[in-house]
């Protein structure tokens, strides 16, 4: 969005001011841990405004919008500046390696599966 864009010309985010700020976190790969230490809050109040639990008072929205780098009309109404988004090639990239790692761990699994079924069938465990 450029300086001249008027915010109320935009389409909103329709998603909730706590799945905003979730989202704006993620985006900029800080965990709620290190969020709440960077805020000085406890990382349960982090979870609190990203299940819309609670919203951060209007001194703690200067700052996260600082941290998050997203605006604060952003976060309470889904005009702004909004975090950016991950190019498609990376996501793509990023599911293809999620897919791989799973399909080895499900391999593993009936491995394993089979090795305790043998051993139970041995012991004479498996009827």
């Amino acid at each position: 969005m450029t300086d001249t864009t008027n915010i109320y010309e935009e389409m909103p985010d329709l998603d909730t001011s706590g799945g905003r700020f979730s989202r704006a976190r993620e985006a900029s790969g800080l965990s709620a841990k290190q969020l709440a230490w960077r805020l000085g809050v406890k990382m349960a109040t982090i979870n609190a405004w990203e299940s819309d639990r609670s919203q951060p008072g209007s001194h703690r929205l200067a700052n996260l919008s600082g941290i998050l780098n997203v605006s604060i009309s952003w976060i309470l109404h889904g005009v702004g500046t909004a975090p950016s988004e991950p190019e498609r090639g990376e996501m793509a990239e990023s599911l293809n390696s999620k897919l791989r790692q799973l399909k080895l761990l499900h391999a593993e699994t009936g491995h394993l599966i089979s090795r305790v079924q043998d051993e139970m069938e041995r012991l004479g465990a498996g009827r």
